[in-house]
């Protein structure tokens, strides 16, 4: 199957569409669970001796992701944290300059203290829906990494990944961008101009809250040469095992995605029209401030709704009394989950980092699982209206 796919074509066939052989032709990529392989037992042109270098489950993996990634190769990682972490050792060096944006997941944030304190990164952040705030730090310094997530997490902001890339291109700094909650589905970080496409296999990816993981992709040889240099060498590579979990979600991602996306913008709707809510904000909606730049770069919403509540108290309660929604930290698994940003995704920020992002003690982030949405809409009724 060498010809160029629809996304869902391609994961239907994972094995087909892997390129990695199987002996007995299995349908499914087999789990090579072995540390090591007998060199003298194998032949033709791939050879593997050790998995934290080279395995076929994963290999087969990493192949599918590169091709509905838009990508020349991919790199399986063992945490969505690892593929972060895995990017900064590719591309930074001690003295090395980031511009990160300002809303972006917060084990991201915390990572970057660990970078400055230990490797004197200076780190930037911006609001990048403001593209003079944006020029105006790339003009002023030499950055050498510039890092989104679109749509951000827990404000749900759209970057406008073309208008990154092009000042990323025009002031020599390698452009990435965080994919997590919009998933490789619903929009290509590399076909925009991305030079990184990064997300958690823990969350839509594999979508069943089993398996934790995360995938950088990129269509730059040099970038994959170090990438997968620094994978080896840094063992940031996936274990078999969790590769094929996270495998096992993949044929029905398209699947989940449109009926994530087809709950969420009618909870959101209902939200809207509920005296007890202040704001609501989800890309799916018409009032969301960039929802006709998300419709030009995301053919999916996703299921994440982020919404302020009229008291403190009101978003304690609504948390602490759903049924339905779990308070559980990540999103994207079957589940309906909820949360208060600043106690759990976001706890390392501080309460001024968090007032910068619109984030308050009375925001709730939901994730809307696969339930029917008329019972979602009733548990939230019932304590909304309790």
């Amino acid at each position: 199957m060498n010809k160029e796919r629809a996304v869902e074509t391609v994961l239907a066939h994972l094995s087909e569409q892997g390129g990695v052989k199987d002996p007995f032709g299995a349908t499914h990529m087999p789990i090579y669970q072995t540390a090591t392989f007998d060199l003298k037992k194998q032949s033709g042109e791939k050879i593997y001796d050790y998995t934290r270098s080279d395995n076929p489950t994963r290999e087969s993996l990493e192949n599918v992701f590169a091709k509905v990634c838009g990508g020349l190769g991919a790199v399986c990682t063992h945490t969505g944290l690892g593929a972060v972490a895995l990017l900064f050792e590719t591309v930074l060096k001690a003295g090395d300059q980031i511009l990160v944006e300002n809303d972006t997941y917060g084990g991201t944030f915390r990572m970057l203290k660990v970078y400055k304190e230990r490797m004197n990164i200076a780190v930037h952040t911006a609001d990048f829906c403001n593209h003079e705030a944006v020029e105006s730090i790339l003009k002023s310094n030499k950055i050498r990494l510039i890092l989104v997530e679109s749509p951000t997490n827990p404000g749900l902001k759209i970057i406008d990944l073309k208008a990154v890339a092009k000042l990323a291109r025009t002031y020599g700094s390698i452009f990435a961008v965080d994919n997590s909650l919009a998933t490789f589905y619903s929009q290509k970080p590399l076909e925009l101009g991305a030079h990184f496409d990064l997300f958690s296999t823990t969350k839509y990816v594999s979508g069943h809250g089993s398996v934790i993981g995360g995938v950088l992709a990129t269509n730059d040889p040099a970038l994959l040469k170090d990438l997968r240099y620094f994978a080896n060498a840094e063992g940031r590579s996936q274990n078999p095992l969790d590769v094929h979990a996270v495998s096992l979600g993949l044929p029905t991602l398209p699947l989940r995605m449109n009926a994530h996306q087809e709950s969420a913008l009618k909870i959101a709707q209902w939200l809207e029209n509920h005296p007890k809510v202040t704001r609501v904000v989800y890309p799916g909606l018409k009032s969301h401030p960039q929802h006709e730049l998300a419709k030009s770069q995301m053919k999916n919403f996703a299921g994440v709704i982020t919404v302020d509540l009229e008291s403190v108290e009101l978003a304690e309660k609504l948390v602490a009394n759903c049924e339905l929604f779990g308070e559980k930290c990540s999103f994207g698994t079957a589940d309906s989950r909820i949360e208060i940003p600043g106690k759990i995704s976001h706890a390392s920020f501080t309460a001024e980092e968090l007032a910068a992002i619109g984030i308050t003690a009375s925001t709730v982030r939901l994730s809307i699982g696969l339930e029917n949405t008329n019972d979602l809409i009733e548990d939230l009724s019932e304590v909304l209206n309790g």
